[in-house]
């Protein structure tokens, strides 16, 4: 089974007309970080696109295109020991391969959102919560920045 078929979801956030608009990002525009900002930014309006992958239940990758700038965070540095999307981050982010398989820690850029109103810390609070899954962390962010019904609807999930 490919890789492609383990993602959860693939979406693109993006402002227009000041509304939040989501849509599906299609395979193989998900296969790497490269490929996965260059199709954010054909949806990108003038405050950017933020893509948002989920994998296996496993691990997310949040994407940030802004004009020439991406910026990534990787939600688990360990899935890069097992999944080829991790790996892209990993190497994106110019860090080495993940030491300790067993130590789930973040790896990126945690305040990418931050403008949108999730700073930092809020996101690794979030992150640390080893109760949630990818797609519970991405629906708590999407509402925060103020798209969740959207999002919910998109992979399926009920607003709380």
């Amino acid at each position: 089974m490919s890789e492609h078929a383990e993602v959860d979801f693939a979406l693109a956030a993006f402002v227009e007309d000041g509304a939040w608009q989501v849509q599906d990002i299609a395979s193989p525009a998900f296969a790497s970080i490269d490929s996965l900002s260059h199709a954010l930014r054909h949806v990108s309006g003038r405050s950017g696109a933020v893509g948002m992958v989920a994998v296996d239940e496993d691990f997310f990758v949040l994407v940030r295109v802004a004009g020439s700038t991406t910026r990534v965070l990787l939600s688990d540095v360990t899935a890069a020991d097992e999944w080829e999307l991790a790996q892209s981050a990993i190497d994106f982010l110019g860090l080495p391969p993940p030491e300790d398989e067993d130590v789930e820690v973040p790896a990126g850029d945690l305040d990418l959102l931050g403008d949108l109103g999730l700073h930092a810390i809020d996101m690794g609070a979030l992150l640390d919560d080893v109760e949630l899954y990818p797609d519970e962390m991405l629906s708590d962010i999407a509402r925060r920045l103020g798209f969740g019904k959207l999002f919910d609807d998109a992979v399926g999930l009920t607003s709380a």
